[in-house]
């Protein structure tokens, strides 16, 4: 077998192996913010449609993946994990297209797409908005890349057009980002034209992109499309700020900063021959799309700040322009096997960290000192390890090697702490939940599949928010809605969860109307970690 065979099997392995790993892990901890992926994904798998049945300031292509699995493999919260494995498969492979149409060296390629699987794909085991819309950018351009450098002559026909489908997926995914996907589009295109004298491919692009955006904005204009999706109009509040996005990139972003002057020096050294370097369409294709990458990143990370490294796939995309690069101006080959090798052992010494703490599980250290340590001769010990001390007495801290499962079908796999568990089994066991008298139901809590559990309707119309976080998933309107149906004793049962630290991530003006005309029979902790702790309150009326 051929050393390119070998490598190109090695990609594969790298690509499917990684995102695997977390089907064979037996359980894990119930995750923080995971009640927005499954509702999402449950309604749309019951046939409820977004903007018509449920307002949400997304696109509702963020949930189409999980409903799917969810139809295939039932409503549990693990067939979400199974989504994001074959959603991390798809952009693996995805991130190795783009670099196959870029024609970067195999051994760089393959180091390349061990730092993006490392770096970026294996730390997303679930589902999230901000992953998801990545997936589908990287998709657009794997396609658009393949169309442009003439690398996918079998499906060259439909090659545009499918960029252009995955471009509007993804803005109907998540706006900051999808609108970043179409500008590197754009300017890829853009370049293409100038040098071929051919405007077709844009006008074809644009004209697709901007047709099925106008099919969907006439189809669910009459459910408040203008008022749930953000473009930053009121009820919401706009997420770009140049201030915060310079801020930002001056005040911190060291690698970003780094990278985009590595680029800017290779970049120059190419522009000896102005000429060569703006006909050579593989170079300039690398340079915008890598520019582009980098400049994503310094703007995502402030318009979708949670979690805070969902934007480091950048890594990737510079490391693969910067060695591609030096191998052609050093005329190195990273075709041989010693390079290779020599560049993927650098990737895994540069992130270590992220294997390490498994492999030190296997082999453990000998007990480091903590809290206050005598040597043998009678001196205080202050080392790493002790030199901040631990107060004990935060009772609520529950560390995740006591969470416990709670034997519910949605909860398969997944633990939580035992309080929690223990509320839930108390909610399901009490009379009005056993003999379904609870009609009507409002669950803000983080246990969304309760309503799976219970079972109980989950409302549904135009003017029901998805979620509940006041100006963000809901609004004034939205609030004073529940303020009012509490007031007049609306629900039969109400879940609550109050989380004093977050601000108003469940509205505290619809806690204040319960504590006034409800009553509270029950509480719980919520199965939450860190610093934003809760606690699940249960009324009726």
């Amino acid at each position: 077998m051929s050393q390119k065979k070998i490598l190109a099997l090695a990609e594969v392995a790298i690509i499917v192996g990684m995102a695997s790993i977390p089907l064979f892990i037996s359980h894990y901890p119930y995750r923080v913010n995971i009640f927005l992926s499954w509702e999402g994904a449950y309604r749309i798998s019951q046939g409820q449609i977004p903007f018509k049945d449920f307002g949400t300031p997304m696109g509702g292509m963020y949930w189409a993946v999980p409903a799917l699995f969810f139809k295939l493999f039932g409503p549990q919260l693990i067939s979400l994990l199974k989504a994001q494995v074959f959603l991390n498969i798809v952009s693996g492979f995805a991130f190795r297209s783009i670099l196959k149409s870029q024609q970067v060296q195999e051994g760089v390629r393959l180091a390349s797409v061990l730092l993006f699987c490392i770096s970026y794909s294996f730390f997303n085991f679930w589902p999230w908005y901000n992953h998801t819309v990545i997936v589908y950018e990287f998709v657009a351009l794997a396609l658009l890349l393949k169309y442009l450098t003439g690398s996918g002559r079998k499906y060259q026909s439909i090659l545009l057009p499918a960029a252009a489908l995955f471009s509007f997926i993804a803005f109907f995914t998540k706006q900051d980002a999808g609108g970043m996907c179409l500008l590197i589009c754009v300017a890829l295109l853009l370049y293409n034209s100038l040098i071929e004298k051919n405007w077709k491919p844009l006008l074809v692009y644009f004209g697709i992109f901007t047709f099925l955006s106008t099919i969907i904005i006439l189809v669910f204009q009459p459910y408040s499309f203008g008022y749930w999706f953000n473009h930053g109009q009121p009820p919401h509040s706009a997420r770009i700020s140049a201030g915060d996005i310079i801020g930002e990139f001056f005040g911190g972003s060291q690698w970003l900063k780094f990278y985009f002057f590595l680029v800017f020096l290779l970049s120059i050294i190419g522009l000896k021959n102005r000429k060569t370097f703006f006909s050579d369409k593989q170079l300039v294709f690398s340079l915008l799309l890598t520019l582009g990458i980098l400049t994503e990143a310094a703007i995502f990370q402030v318009t979708s700040y949670t979690p805070p490294d969902n934007n480091i796939f950048y890594h990737s995309f510079a490391f693969a322009f910067i060695f591609n690069n030096l191998a052609q101006y050093h005329q190195l080959s990273f075709k041989k096997w010693g390079l290779t090798i020599t560049l993927v052992a650098g990737v895994l010494l540069w992130w270590s960290g992220i294997f390490w703490k498994y492999i030190n599980r296997l082999f453990p250290a000998p007990t480091q000192e903590e809290g206050i340590t005598l040597s043998p001769t009678g001196e205080n010990v202050v080392n790493k390890n002790n030199y901040v001390l631990t107060i004990d007495g935060d009772t609520t801290i529950i560390p995740d090697s006591r969470w416990i499962p709670s034997g519910l079908q949605t909860f398969e796999k997944i633990t939580m702490p035992a309080p929690t568990v223990e509320g839930i089994k108390r909610l399901l066991n009490r009379d009005m939940v056993k003999q379904g008298q609870a009609k009507k139901v409002l669950n803000m809590t983080e246990l969304t599949p309760l309503a799976y559990e219970m079972p109980y309707d989950l409302e549904r119309g135009a003017h029901y928010p998805l979620w509940f976080h006041l100006g963000v998933g809901m609004f004034k309107r939205e609030a004073g809605m529940f303020t009012k149906r509490i007031n007049e004793g609306f629900y039969d049962l109400v879940l609550f969860e109050h989380i004093p630290t977050l601000n108003n991530f469940y509205p505290f003006e619809v806690r204040e109307a319960l504590q006034k005309n409800y009553q509270l029979v029950d509480s719980f902790y919520a199965p939450r970690r860190g610093d934003t702790k809760g606690v699940i309150e249960v009324y009726t009326k």
